[in-house]
């Protein structure tokens, strides 16, 4: 295997960006650039030096993680979460896929970059979610993997599922069709013995709830625990349900519920490049949305480069994002991600190591949209579909005469061959989808005090007792979803 480049290692193996030509730069309010320093340090694989520094700025210490300090300090904490398996636990963890595996076998996947790791503090940390990624991207590791037990097979198949919608929207004049009933219950509880929890104890709690939008429409809520609850407003970029409760007795754990129910359409318009208009460069939509948002939306030189490369000289913004979805689909395979909160720049990490998750494809989307001039923008939630459901992050992206148009590079092109049904998701959407986020990286209403466990994206929830942010892993959550279509497509 050839060599990576240290600019693709640099973010595959989950490091921080590089200061700028390695000197550090205070930051506004940092006036000696410890902020920079320990980022470097970071870098270099030094955590307990970067600790040391920021520990040096944190006046209470015990207090919510509030200032730039305090969250580069936890975002030390997370990473660390992240790559917390030792070879020896790595190599028993492989074990279970590959039973002759070896530690010789280890280091050598290490070494080529396939085997997602890190070095902190002289010491071989690999990712916790290996070797999911270890089994993408290396062919000879994937052919040695035991065969495991047949997994319990869907009837559900997503590209007939297609098929039997654009044959569907052939026939009908109005783009929404083939709605399905959701209803869900959303829970999420406090792990036992938490050490926050004590009597008079404040926790307080946000769960992700649907948005009445287009597509998804007659959002209710029919119940919560505790009873007392507060919705933010439709519209807001990221909608939760907001509850609280005071801890009466330590040994039972806080536990938070919603229950609600909403209908989703299929969205299938009738897209012709011809019909597509230019754009109004001067209007209030086109500069917002055309704009960089750092970190993660940044118009680098080498994006630039690419989106250019991209969409050369094509003029129709149709056929200019249709571009930029193949070639994201095409050039960046899906990998099993670190939390958001330890990677500096989405984007930049996608187009550096040519990997990523459903929102770090769908980040590198939106940022070569922007680039090339196209407006487009985050939408997150869940993927509901019959054969599964799980957290999802996907795009939009501005045409008149159309206007929004979604678009879902991690589903990518279809193995199909109906180009209708290939090129789906690029204009058109399932009804198995529960929109959350119109949007990413805003304020919760009402805000949080502590840094976020996911400060970018919103779906499992948030929790804090008395200020303090619960991690992963302080907590669970549950998922209990019934879907229902209220129409039948024909077979």
């Amino acid at each position: 295997m050839s060599k990576i480049p240290t600019t693709v290692l640099v973010f595959l193996l989950g490091t921080l960006p590089p200061t700028q030509a390695g000197t550090a730069i205070a930051a506004p309010g940092d006036p000696v650039g410890v902020l920079d320093k320990a980022r470097a340090a970071i870098e270099a694989g030094r955590f307990d030096d970067a600790e040391q520094l920021l520990r040096s700025r944190i006046a209470k210490p015990a207090d919510p993680v509030v200032d730039e300090y305090a969250v580069l300090l936890e975002i030390i904490r997370r990473i660390k979460l992240d790559y917390a398996l030792t070879p020896d636990q790595m190599l028993a963890k492989l074990k279970r896929s590959i039973p002759d595996v070896t530690a010789d076998d280890v280091e050598r996947w290490r070494k080529q970059g396939v085997l997602q790791h890190r070095v902190i503090d002289g010491a071989v940390r690999y990712f916790g979610r290996e070797p999911s990624n270890l089994f993408r991207f290396c062919k000879k590791a994937r052919s040695r993997r035991a065969q495991s037990k047949a997994a319990k097979k869907s009837d559900f198949s997503l590209p007939q599922h297609l098929y039997k919608l654009v044959e569907l929207a052939d026939k009908s004049a109005d783009p929404e069709l083939f709605p399905v009933k959701h209803r869900i219950t959303y829970t999420l509880q406090v792990s036992d013995g938490h050490p926050r929890l004590r009597p008079g104890a404040k926790v307080r709690c946000w769960l992700p709830f649907p948005q009445n939008y287009r597509q998804q429409k007659d959002v209710r809520l029919i119940s919560t625990q505790p009873a007392d609850a507060y919705v933010a407003p439709n519209g807001h970029p990221q909608r939760t349900v907001y509850l609280e409760q005071t801890v009466d007795d330590a040994a039972t754990p806080p536990r938070f519920s919603a229950q609600f129910e909403f209908v989703t359409f299929a969205y299938c318009p009738t897209l012709d490049p011809a019909l597509a208009r230019p754009y109004d460069r001067s209007s209030a939509l086109y500069r917002e949305f055309t704009a960089e948002r750092s970190p993660h939306i940044a118009f680098t030189p080498e994006l630039r480069k690419v989106a250019d490369s991209i969409v050369g000289r094509e003029t129709n913004p149709l056929r200019r994002a249709s571009r930029i979805f193949h070639w994201v689909c095409e050039n960046i395979r899906y990998c099993a991600e670190m939390e958001y909160s330890t990677i500096e720049n989405l984007s930049g990490k996608a187009l550096a190591s040519r990997r990523g998750d459903c929102g770090v494809q769908g980040m590198l989307f939106i940022t070569l949209c922007r680039a090339a001039g196209v407006p487009a923008r985050w939408q997150s939630g869940w993927e509901t579909k019959p054969s599964g459901w799980n957290m999802h992050d996907w795009a939009e992206f501005y045409v008149a005469p159309w206007g929004w148009l979604p678009a879902d590079p991690s589903y990518g092109l279809q193995d199909h061959d109906d180009p209708r049904v290939r090129e789906f998701y690029c204009g058109h959407m399932d009804a198995y989808r529960m929109i959350v986020n119109l949007d990413y990286a805003r304020e919760l209403d009402p805000p949080k005090t502590s840094f976020r466990s996911e400060p970018n994206d919103f779906q499992r929830g948030e929790i804090e007792i008395d200020g303090h942010n619960l991690y992963f892993g302080e907590w669970s959550w549950d998922f209990d979803l019934h879907t229902e279509p209220l129409e039948q497509l024909s077979p």
